[in-house]
């Protein structure tokens, strides 16, 4: 189910996170580390996944969640020596020259419905890969991991204008908890810098 998928998929900022101090020379304390885990615990509120079976969708989200988390290393590790408008470029030429390979093996042709979402889904996954690149420029890939888990705030918007899902008393609860990791990655990070 896509709530599994997403639950697998939220493993993204915990790899960052472990992940910087080796591949970026971060420092992350245990402060950073608690942000990211109380992230995770309040998706798991809001998805609430149940058992997770061990097949090959679970591996292929799983999958998603670890190489996303890598793919936000590289990007950091790259803002010193590529401009974010030649990253998002490359970025997306790679992809497209990937898929190539993929495509006639499973193209069916879209409606004019279908088309427009595509084009929708590109403009915002272009935007959305922009700003990534743009914060990791000016911020550590590790302080920036607990503000990921807000991606899910914008699911349950879109779920509920186009699918009628009204989140319940729980939803709330595990919104509360990612932005209050948020907010104190943003407080924490804050007081250092006045000290600094």
């Amino acid at each position: 189910s896509m709530a599994k998928a997403l639950t697998l998929a939220f493993v993204a900022p915990l790899i960052t996170t472990a992940l910087s101090p080796f591949f970026l020379n971060e420092k992350v304390g245990f402060r950073r580390w608690s942000a990211v885990i109380i992230g995770f615990i309040g998706s798991l509120i809001v998805i609430r996944p149940g058992f997770i079976e061990f097949n090959l969708a679970s591996i292929a989200a799983l999958g998603t969640g670890f190489f996303y988390g890598i793919y936000v290393i590289i990007t950091r590790k790259l803002h010193t020596s590529d401009s974010p408008l030649l990253t998002l470029l490359l970025t997306g030429v790679v992809g497209a020259l990937i898929a190539s390979f993929f495509v006639p093996f499973v193209w069916v042709n879209p409606t004019f419905n279908q088309w427009s979402l595509l084009a929708l889904m590109g403009i915002f996954a272009c935007l959305g890969h922009l700003f990534l690149i743009l914060s990791l420029k000016y911020a550590d890939a590790s302080k920036l991991a607990p503000f990921s888990y807000f991606e899910i705030i914008t699911n349950i918007l879109i779920g509920y204008y186009f699918f009628g899902d009204f989140p319940d008393n729980w939803t709330f609860l595990g919104l509360a908890i990612i932005v209050m990791s948020g907010i104190y990655i943003y407080q924490r990070e804050q007081s250092v810098n006045k000290t600094i």
